[in-house]
Order: structure tokens, then sequence, then C-alpha cells
């Protein structure tokens, strides 16, 4: 069977999506690992489906490249609401509702056209709680995925790559491990900017930009009480950036004794369309 995919990405995560509302399309996990490699297939941090769902706009199937699936990808899912907007599934004049792994989803399209990249702002999962690791300057949250977000200095020079593939199969976190970001908190002369890099579990290595990520930084950081920007009513927001794109995060905080929630959560940023490939099944 001969298949099209249409590749995006969002601050530089990039993935393939393809629109399945007929239901026909059956991926293996050997294929998504093929299609997502970077030197024998197309190459991308994950293939994503836009199907069907009775009750919202479209449902969200997101899988990793090694073929885990179950879980949210915030880069991606502004990735497949571009990708409805070019399909024609959903407007640019509406709020746009779909479901993904880790329940529904409001976005909203702030710029439009296909030959620029648009910005979305997406509306994630509430967190409920935050786990605090005060020793080693981190926490442990759930955003739609599973994140420890570690505050560093010297970023630019961190070892991310080996310091992550060590922590995320930290007995702390079995069995199912972490994705671990690694934060620092810069001064710049228009305010504070909180600077991500994150090792990504199923990609097994460093990704330009993790959506969850950013926004468990977000929240880890105001846990932490590090400075934040006020927005109306009781949110708060914080400036990020990731490799080559910025992005924010606002939220309501809520504490409830010691612990920490968060929910109307949202994550502003790119979503940008590549191109096409086609290959065989």
């Amino acid at each position: 069977m001969l298949q099209k995919f249409f590749k995006y990405h969002g601050a530089g995560n990039d993935f393939l999506l393809a629109d399945n509302r007929d239901g026909r399309l059956v991926l293996s996990e050997s294929q998504i690992r093929q299609l997502c490699n970077r030197h024998t297939g197309f190459g991308a941090d994950g293939v994503i489906l836009l199907e069907s769902a009775p009750g919202y706009d479209f449902r969200m199937v997101f899988y990793n490249p090694d073929g885990s699936s179950g879980m949210m990808c915030g880069n991606g899912g502004r990735c497949i609401v571009a990708f409805a907007a070019d399909l024609g599934v959903v407007s640019g004049k509406f709020p746009v509702e779909f479901v993904s792994a880790d329940g529904p989803h409001t976005a909203v399209i702030l710029s439009s056209g296909k030959d620029v990249p648009r910005t979305i702002r997406l509306k994630m999962k509430d967190v409920d709680g935050v786990k605090g690791y005060p020793e080693e300057n981190a926490c442990f949250l759930d955003t739609g995925t599973r994140h420890l977000v570690k505050f560093v200095e010297g970023l630019a020079d961190y070892p991310v790559v080996s310091e992550g593939s060590r922590l995320r199969s930290d007995d702390r976190f079995a069995p199912e491990g972490t994705n671990v970001d690694f934060v620092e908190v810069l001064t710049q002369s228009n305010g504070m900017v909180l600077k991500v890099r994150t090792f990504e579990k199923g990609v097994e290595d460093e990704t330009l930009a993790c959506g969850t990520g950013i926004v468990a930084c977000a929240v880890a950081a105001y846990s932490l009480q590090i400075p934040w920007n006020e927005t109306d009513g009781d949110g708060v927001s914080y400036p990020v950036r990731a490799a080559i794109a910025d992005l924010s995060v606002d939220f309501v905080p809520e504490k409830d004794g010691a612990s920490l929630r968060a929910h109307d959560i949202w994550l502003t940023g790119p979503a940008a369309f590549v191109g096409t490939v086609e290959c065989i099944l």
C-alpha cells in the first residue's frame, strides 16, 4: 500500500503525520522505527495519526520512534492542529477540540497560513502534584508524559545525553522510565527565560524541543519559586527557550497544603509544515 505522510515540526521537534480518519492505516512497531530512522527512513521524532473521534474534531494517536505509544506530545499536539487545518478538518476561526492518550485538549490557532509557521495555543493536561528532590535541585511530575526536571548551570555544555540516559532509567522511575529535562534560568535585558534541553525516552536521545517537557519545566520552576510573570487573575507565565524556538507556558497554580497543582495550562509555540513523503507499507 502506498501511504503519504506529511512532515511538520514544532520548535524543531519533527513528526510524520497521516490522515487515518478511515481507520485503514495500522502501523507495526517495526514500520514506525523504519519511518523514523534518520539514515534508512524519512527521519522523525515520532509518528502521529489523525483519526476520527465522536464528539471531537479528531483523535491524536502518537508513537515514539521506537514504536511505543500511550502518551501525549505537546509539540506534536500543535503540529496535528496545523495538519487538521491544512486538511480542512478544522477552521482557524474556532477553538479546536481533540482527544489524545491523556484525555481531551483544546487548541486555538493564533496565526494561519500553510507557507509560514502557525502559532498555536494548546491546552494541556492538569498537573496534580510535584515531587521534589531538593538534594538534586530536581522535580518529578506528569504533564501527559512523565518528566524529571533538573535545574543546572552551564546548560550549553551540560552532558544532556549521558546524564539523561542515566536518569531516564533510574530505579525511582521504573518500570516506565521518564523523560529528563535540564533547565537553566537565564537573565536577559527583557527579563528571565527558562532555557531547556530534553532527553526523551522512546527517542533515546536529545531532541530540539519537547512540549510536555517545556510545560513540566515551567510548573517545576514555579514549585521552586523561580520568578514568573503574572497574567490575568491568578495565572502565571514563563517564557521558555528551546534549541531553535521560543515558547511560553501559562497556568493557574493552586496549593493544597504542601502539594502543588496546576490547571488551565496552555503551551504556546510554532508549528510548521515541512513537506510530504510517500512510502510503500
